[in-house]
């Protein structure tokens, strides 16, 4: 990989590697953009296959979170970090102190909060080493809740715009991945009145859900080929493919999931099919609400609110898509890119 060449293809300001080796912490952040505000992202810790899909993951979901706080217009640029490694270590206090030693050299460019395979109790080890972490014990805490539900909130807007009504009952929901997030939208969805079919690679996650919500369960690599009317994936990306398009069968795909799509000409497939899709940085952009909210000294009310927002965010970007004729994922990049131009060219007015 040409490290140069990866940053200047998605605009990314820098990437920074630290190396710990003798308490094994391999971390990577990478700062997209940075024009609205400081760059805000998570922390994921993964046994990721190589160095290099490490990077590619990085740079990826930086850029992401860029375009989620520019569409939900909160003033905080795009930053991601990953930790390479098994997130299931019990020995976790000096792995996420050094990685709050990393975030610490940026010098408040970079704001750290939990991600896939970290915890609020990893950022208190991270907020011994810098104060540029959210997400901890005393403040917003676990962003899953907020999150989940700006997602149910999103769920309900693209049913709006196919069917008309945004009324779940008896509407199926095919869900893969009940972690934190996806725990609580299938909370939402069945107290909505909606049939859940639903997958976890985790047998006792898969259980509590068919046991409270009365769920059907289905296999991992069964659940894309389910008859449903909305495909809701909460787990890792790049899960629309060319291997699971070719066995979809729903009328729209949004869930809680970063990068769900494998590819950008994946996005075009979906609207080519005429399948409706939510894009992945607009419909999850409730946790960020919440970290910001938290920056802010909202109430957990207000943080809330602000991710309900979503609901007519996602509408704008289906109208913006059918009135230029584009697929809802290019919709959705032209929104945010139009709003860091134009914050891009704003004149300084003070000193």
């Amino acid at each position: 990989m040409e490290i140069f060449e990866a940053l200047a293809k998605r605009g990314h300001e820098q990437l920074v590697f630290w190396s710990e080796p003798a308490i094994g912490y391999k971390g990577i952040i990478a700062i997209h953009d940075t024009t609205l505000g400081p760059a805000l992202g998570g922390t994921r810790f993964w046994n990721y296959r190589c160095d290099k899909d490490a990077v590619t993951d990085v740079l990826r979901l930086s850029r992401g979170m860029t375009y989620k706080a520019s569409v939900a217009g909160l003033n905080l640029g795009g930053g991601k970090s990953v930790i390479i490694g098994d997130n299931r270590t019990l020995h976790r206090e000096m792995i996420f102190r050094a990685h709050g030693r990393a975030v610490e050299s940026l010098k408040g460019r970079y704001i750290t909060a939990e991600d896939v395979g970290t915890s609020v109790d990893d950022m208190e080890f991270v907020r011994m080493e810098t104060n540029s972490v959210a997400g901890v014990r005393g403040r917003s805490g676990d962003p899953s809740p907020i999150t989940a539900y700006g997602v149910y909130r999103g769920i309900k807007a693209s049913a709006k715009y196919r069917y008309g009504t945004d009324d779940l009952a008896d509407k199926h929901l095919a869900v893969q991945g009940l972690g934190h997030v996806g725990y609580h939208v299938c909370k939402y969805l069945s107290e909505d009145g909606a049939r859940l079919t639903v997958t976890d690679i985790h047998a006792e996650r898969l259980q509590r859900v068919v046991d409270e919500f009365g769920a059907t369960a289905a296999k991992p690599d069964d659940i894309y080929a389910i008859d449903a009317d909305i495909f809701t994936p909460c787990a890792l990306g790049a899960v629309v493919n060319d291997d699971t398009l070719a066995v979809l069968r729903v009328d729209i795909v949004a869930g809680a999931a970063n990068n769900v799509l494998g590819r950008a000409e994946h996005g075009t497939m979906l609207h080519e099919r005429g399948v409706l899709y939510a894009p992945d940085y607009v419909i999850n952009a409730g946790g960020l609400c919440n970290v910001y909210g938290e920056i802010h000294g909202w109430t957990a009310e207000q943080s809330k609110q602000k991710a309900g927002e979503i609901f007519n965010t996602l509408l704008r970007i289906f109208e913006r898509a059918a009135d230029d004729s584009i697929p809802t994922s290019q919709a959705a990049d032209r929104v945010a890119q139009q709003r860091i131009m134009e914050a891009g060219n704003l004149k300084r007015s003070h000193v």
